[in-house]
């Protein structure tokens, strides 16, 4: 299978103080003052930073260890949280959102981010960040499959392994999740395509939808648990995590 690269970027709130951008600096480099304004307000408010995504759970724990802040999130998609974001503008509910590379620049032409650059801004390469401080890279990762071993008994290797499946097969929210995008991206690479040539991907999958063999779940680790997903496509730091989370002996990921 083709590797490609996605990335994960941090977006803040109009409305909301640059405290809760400040953890990402780390615990001995973020000044006083925010720490004081962040222990005053005592919560943070986040959208599509659940507990199961990434290691989201860690980072809430330790502030609310280090700081005694506490956390609540909506799960949302990349598009959904720029759409509550614009939606909402000065009167943000939310503080804070984690979106896919791609939706950084979305943001920022919808006015809906304000610049802070911690500490460690300067060890941030020029690539992975907005000159002016409107989001920062915070995690990359490839896209895998995550596939029901009590389900699927041919396992897939590769993106042309899909069609030749008995499977059904879970991408997502294409157009509205970063990871439904990156996988179809993905699947176009592998398949002779590109960022400019995503027909291969488009073509795969209408294969897949001919066959109905296209699933409409989503991809998430409740469907996963409950059995309603037998091949799905997401980053591999989901699919590890939800594996683990779940029982690692019930799923293989590729």
């Amino acid at each position: 299978m083709t590797r490609f690269p996605a990335a994960k970027i941090l977006l803040t709130a109009v409305a909301v103080s640059a405290s809760f951008s400040a953890f990402s600096a780390g615990q001995n480099t973020i000044p006083e003052e925010l720490i004081a304004a962040a222990k005053k307000e005592g919560v943070v408010y986040s959208v599509g930073m659940p507990d199961t995504w990434a290691n989201w759970k860690g980072t809430w724990s330790d502030l609310e260890k280090l700081y005694g802040i506490r956390h609540q999130d909506t799960d949302m998609s990349s598009a959904q949280e720029i759409a509550k974001f614009a939606a909402e503008k000065s009167n943000a509910t939310a503080d804070i959102g984690d979106v896919g590379a791609a939706f950084g620049p979305v943001a920022v032409q919808k006015d809906v981010v304000q610049p802070y650059k911690p500490t460690t801004w300067d060890q941030i390469p020029d690539w992975a960040k907005d000159k002016d401080g409107n989001w920062a890279l915070a995690y990359t990762g490839t896209i895998a499959f995550i596939i029901n071993n009590d389900l699927v008994k041919e396992q897939p290797k590769s993106w042309a392994d899909l069609r030749n499946g008995n499977y059904r097969v879970t991408i997502g929210d294409v157009g509205i999740a970063a990871q439904a995008n990156s996988g179809v991206l993905s699947a176009a690479f592998a398949l002779g395509g590109n960022e400019t040539n995503i027909q291969p991907a488009i073509e795969l999958f209408a294969d897949l939808a001919k066959q109905k063999r296209l699933s409409l779940n989503d991809p998430s680790v409740a469907n996963l648990e409950k059995g309603e997903v037998e091949v799905a496509v997401m980053w591999d730091f989901n699919a590890l995590n939800y594996r683990d989370q779940i029982d690692a002996k019930r799923f293989t990921v590729v």
